[in-house]
């Protein structure tokens, strides 16, 4: 007798990679705000203190946003390592790099967003600090939790699984390989923490097509 079994198995880890990616473009850039109104006096400290004195929340906001879309992607990373796996011939790097790559992402998330605990509290008593040493926390802040570069190098591999293995849909594959090049390019320019941009619309963008890439072939026994 042969019963033919169909599974659906969970999507959840996939889901949580495009909820972190939103997560973490959305949120890291309203905390960007905090600085939004110095303008060209950025580089004076007492001017920065002064901007940014009764901004506390956006500071506490950045670190809860920073540490979600941290353990989000942590999830999602495992879930794209395991499902990679079962798709790359035995032994390829593809699964271990794409995973690794993004437990960079979240290491950059929860350094950068750590800033946010000595910085909040700084900005409670700011005529008790130096406004350099309050500047200083800022350019951290401002930096750190951007640099998705991880997500570029997870977004390479993926597209060399795509083509080389058919591990991914052909379309991901190019989609991927295109957002790495973007992701690359910050690197070349003392910017990177513009990693944030295409490095988060990668994740999103990848979280979703493995949510409602269809179910895995239906089980013989």
């Amino acid at each position: 007798m042969t019963t033919t079994l169909t599974t659906s198995p969970s999507r959840t880890w996939a889901l949580c990679g495009a909820l972190g990616g939103l997560i973490g473009l959305v949120g890291l850039l309203v905390g960007a705000d905090l600085t939004g109104g110095v303008g060209d006096g950025i580089k004076d400290s007492a001017l920065v203190v002064a901007e940014i004195a009764g901004k506390r929340n956006y500071v506490w906001l950045y670190q809860v946003v920073s540490a979600a879309s941290a353990g989000l992607i942590v999830v999602f990373a495992a879930g794209l390592r395991r499902h990679l796996a079962a798709q790359e011939p035995a032994g390829s790097l593809v699964p271990g790099v794409a995973g690794t790559g993004l437990g960079l992402v979240a290491a950059v998330l929860l350094v950068g967003g750590g800033m946010s605990t000595e910085l909040y509290w700084a900005l409670g008593e700011p005529e008790r600090w130096d406004p350099d040493t309050i500047a200083a926390m800022v350019e951290i802040y401002n930096t750190i939790a951007w640099v998705w570069t991880g997500a570029g190098v997870a977004a390479l591999a993926v597209a060399i699984g795509g083509f080389r293995h058919g591990s991914v849909a052909k379309w991901l594959a190019a989609v991927s390989a295109v957002l790495a090049v973007l992701v690359f390019a910050t690197q070349a320019y003392p910017a990177q923490y513009a990693a944030l941009f295409a490095g988060a619309l990668w994740v999103i963008v990848a979280g979703l097509a493995f949510t409602f890439g269809g179910r895995r072939p239906a089980a013989t026994a």
